[in-house]
């Protein structure tokens, strides 16, 4: 009896079985856990890519028009749908839609993703200019259900059920870069304006045409002044003043800027002169050797109000300015009348009031040889042009190429058509001067005008075209005399769209 027994103690069969009874509790809930694990991560990976792609689609529409933020909400509302699974007690398929999610607009978003998004950060007014800042969106699905199979009521103490929420939260935003730019930046001429912005007279064509004064002042106080340029650092920081020179001088420009961060390069550039001249068929100083090379072409339309030299004294490259003046014989395009009033700025920004009249009357409605066109339209875009209905200058200007008026002479024998190079640029907008427009007062008062790889990047308002009207005058501030022709975002005409590299991207 005591051996049975004791061989009984002894025998380790079926030991297994006892073993996975008591383990069996445990595996299968291992394993419901894993699954629901599984399934849980399933259902959140389902919401974020439709989060991602609801945010970007978005995104892409903030471009600082006055209508973003609506373009944005038709994007979310139409353009993204994603399905998900495993949500519900059910666990069907179900649709992620713009009404099962919530969207907030931002103007900035922190530096790192640990710190959260406050209110600093979120426009509120977006019926009433909130659109022009929104360069980020923050959209967050509204958390579904979670039915799992495993008893997290057990573990939770809710013995309510087995449920929880699965939410998702994605925030992207929109850049925008410009390539082919020269390397130049303008300070605002409307950034002290209470009435006005650099938008709302780019959307106006009675105003586009007032003639602006940029000048150069050195590195100076006063460079900051609106109305001032100065110059950007190329993106690969290996041009000295002569590889600038030469950027603005060519036909085309290899640099890339992004608009939420520029950095100034220090110093005047006495050459720049001859390097805007260029465009205008004038040769002179540092680039008197690059008149017959095509990347120093100049454009189709070289009009200035240069007298040619008299007979044996010279050829086309010696052309210059008449002296004394006489406009009834040669007239570039005249500067705006600010005896008249409305200038600005020390007549730094004119008022549009400028003479058409003895402008075409000189150069196309000649006694001998008028053009058999008729004038262009004036700002009404109706009536012929005229001093009482003055279009802009770039309009005029485009409109004498388009109608194949450029080689006429005016009274005094002069053409638009280039002389001195052998070359010329088959573009009507050589005579264009592209440039970053910074708010250069807001930013010297935060200190970081300074320029240099020292100073960090600084943000583009908007970039912009400006139509060169006349040859750059010789003096100590190198004065380039424009008009406003578009600028990007917002209330821009959409002539800079083949500069732009838009960016969307998702951030958190």
């Amino acid at each position: 009896m005591l051996g049975t027994m004791r061989r009984f103690w002894r025998d380790q069969r079926g030991i297994a079985l006892i073993l996975v009874s008591i383990m069996l509790p445990a595996i299968i809930g291992l394993s419901i856990l894993a699954i629901d694990m599984s399934r849980a991560n399933n259902l959140h990976n389902d919401l974020q890519k439709g989060t991602d792609a609801m945010a970007l689609a978005a995104a892409a529409e903030l471009d600082g028009r006055s209508d973003s933020i609506i373009r944005a909400d038709r994007a979310l509302a139409n353009l993204v749908t994603n399905h998900y699974r495993f949500s519900g007690p059910t666990g069907v398929e179900q649709t992620l839609q713009a009404a099962g999610v919530t969207r907030r607009y931002l103007r900035s978003i922190p530096a790192t993703d640990n710190l959260p998004i406050t209110a600093a950060n979120v426009i509120t007014n977006e019926a009433s200019g909130g659109a022009l800042e929104a360069r980020y969106v923050e959209v967050t699905a509204t958390p579904v259900g979670f039915s799992s199979m495993f008893p997290i009521s057990f573990i939770s103490g809710n013995t309510a059920d087995n449920s929880f929420t699965v939410g998702t939260v994605s925030v992207a935003g929109f850049t925008r870069g410009v390539c082919d730019f020269t390397p130049v930046y303008i300070c605002n001429p409307y950034e002290n304006s209470t009435t006005e912005t650099v938008y709302s007279v780019a959307a106006d064509p009675a105003k586009r045409r007032r003639l602006i004064e940029l000048r150069q002042q050195g590195g100076s106080t006063a460079q900051n002044s609106p109305g001032n340029y100065g110059f950007l650092q190329p993106p690969d920081d290996s041009h000295g003043a002569n590889g600038i020179r030469d950027m603005i001088a060519k036909t085309k420009s290899a640099a890339c800027y992004n608009s939420r961060g520029v950095l100034l390069r220090p110093g005047f550039i006495a050459t720049v002169r001859d390097a805007l001249n260029v465009r205008f068929d004038v040769y002179n100083g540092s680039m008197n050797g690059n008149k017959n090379d095509p990347n120093y072409a100049p454009g189709e339309n070289v009009r200035k109000g240069y007298q040619m030299p008299s007979k044996g004294k010279g050829n086309a490259c010696n052309a210059d300015l008449a002296s004394p003046p006489d406009p009834t014989k040669y007239d570039a395009f005249p500067r705006d009348n600010c005896a008249t009033g409305g200038c600005t700025n020390n007549n730094r920004i004119g008022n549009g009031n400028w003479d058409f009249n003895q402008y075409w009357s000189t150069n196309f409605a000649t006694t001998i040889n008028p053009v058999s066109v008729p004038k262009p339209l004036g700002a009404d875009g109706v009536n012929p042009a005229s001093n009482t209905n003055q279009p802009t200058r770039y309009s005029v200007y485009r409109y004498e190429i388009a109608q194949g008026i450029v080689g006429h002479a005016s009274n005094g024998g002069e053409v638009g058509a280039p002389a001195c190079s052998s070359n010329k640029v088959s573009n009507p907008d050589r005579r264009i001067l592209y440039g970053a427009i910074l708010n250069c007062q807001a930013l010297a008062a935060a200190g970081l005008m300074g320029g240099g790889n020292s100073s960090p990047p600084l943000p583009v308002e908007a970039f912009g075209s400006f139509f060169i009207t006349e040859t750059v005058e010789s003096g100590s501030d190198q004065t380039i005399r424009v008009e406003l022709v578009d600028v990007t975002g917002r209330e821009g005409q959409g002539t800079l769209d083949k500069f732009l590299r838009d960016e969307v991207q998702l951030y958190r």
